[in-house]
């Protein structure tokens, strides 16, 4: 069993007191980690991953709310639950491709206990991480990566290392990607922004870190943008895995389009889900798509393009090959998807029929 201190916190600065040393301290405190939901981190203590001295509740704070920001854009509370997020009139009248991301991952039953801010967080579900009988360098830094030389259907075909083929499992996050979403933290040492683009990291040789958030950081809340006008016409997620319940996405895109009238695309917005340790997007893709008419021929093109780097993780059975082709394939069809329209392809998926366990760590 886990011994551990429960500390519910009624302020923001409160928190930041409680939180303590981070992982690797050498204080008899241990460290701490805040926790909201509870549906990946406790998972990752049940399964002896992590190990915190103290579980700092943030629940009380006053960071559920979504609202309309001055400049035209959105701000999500990091506390506002999944559910809510996606059911919520201006996330669905302004930013579907949002709902639709969030409605394509976990079950009801995890949405409505999911925090925004924890969805960012929540970690790899890599077998070889969970699995505290093998080695991992995510879990134990320089412990080795057997899922290189194994089974590596779920990993990573673009910006892995040679200390980890990971992937990052959030869908919400790839949409977030895909909308220039700003997150914004509060620490002892004051607020600042960050944004998506920069918030989660490659492995390289730190794979143990996922994202570039301080140990004594907060995340109170998520801030999208105006949208380009024709977005919300004209975007769609699109999830592909082994089976239509309870699975992670082997390749997943959000994708959005502004169409001029004459039929020629203004901005698109392209972001992968499944293939790397964060949202993958290159801007370079997405220029080719610009001036050029909505069609087919053209998105191959910026699929190629933003594939260009993939390489094939594991051996064998094992292999994940099969994903690039898979991907390239998924953008041409997502980006195909957005163009027919977006109210008829990010229905309500309330009925569970494409839940994963795509579940938000506890964290804000």
């Amino acid at each position: 069993m886990i011994n551990f201190a429960y500390l519910p916190a009624s302020a923001v600065e409160t928190a930041l007191e409680q939180i303590g040393p981070g992982p690797g301290s050498t204080t008899a405190a241990g460290f701490g980690k805040f926790i909201a939901g509870g549906t990946n981190l406790l998972d990752l203590m049940k399964e002896n991953v992590m190990r915190p001295a103290r579980l700092v509740d943030i629940n009380p704070l006053a960071l559920n709310s979504i609202e309309a920001l001055p400049d035209g854009g959105l701000r999500l509370g990091a506390l506002a639950r999944n559910a809510d997020t996606a059911y919520h009139p201006l996330v669905q009248r302004g930013y579907p491709l949002l709902a639709a991301a969030i409605l394509a991952g976990a079950s009801a039953q995890i949405r409505n206990m999911a925090s925004n801010g924890g969805n960012l967080l929540q970690r790899t579900r890599c077998y070889y991480f969970y699995d505290t009988g093998v080695p991992c360098n995510k879990r134990v830094p320089g412990s080795g990566c057997p899922a290189i030389s194994g089974l590596a259907r779920l990993h990573a075909i673009l910006g892995a290392s040679e200390q980890c083929i990971a992937t990052h499992p959030s869908d919400m996050c790839v949409a977030l990607r895909a909308l220039d979403a700003v997150v914004q933290v509060q620490s002892p040492r004051g607020g600042r922004a960050i944004a998506m683009a920069d918030f989660h990291r490659l492995p390289g040789g730190q794979p143990d870190i996922d994202t570039t958030l301080a140990h004594d950081e907060l995340i109170t809340s998520i801030d999208l943008p105006p949208p380009a006008p024709g977005f919300a016409a004209h975007s769609a997620y699109l999830k592909l895995r082994d089976r239509a319940s309870y699975a992670f996405a082997l390749v997943s895109v959000a994708a959005a389009l502004d169409i001029g009238a004459d039929g020629l695309v203004k901005e698109a917005r392209i972001a992968l889900g499944g293939v790397a340790h964060k949202p993958w997007r290159d801007p370079e893709a997405e220029a080719l798509l610009v001036g050029q008419p909505a069609s087919p021929a053209a998105f191959a093109e910026a699929a190629k393009h933003l594939l260009r780097g993939a390489q094939a993780q594991g051996v064998g059975p094992g292999s994940n090959a099969f994903k690039i082709p898979m991907a390239q394939r998924a953008v041409v069809r997502a980006l195909e998807m957005a163009l027919a329209g977006t109210v008829a392809n990010t229905v309500n998926n309330d009925n569970d029929n494409d839940n994963d366990n795509d579940n938000a760590e506890d964290a804000p």
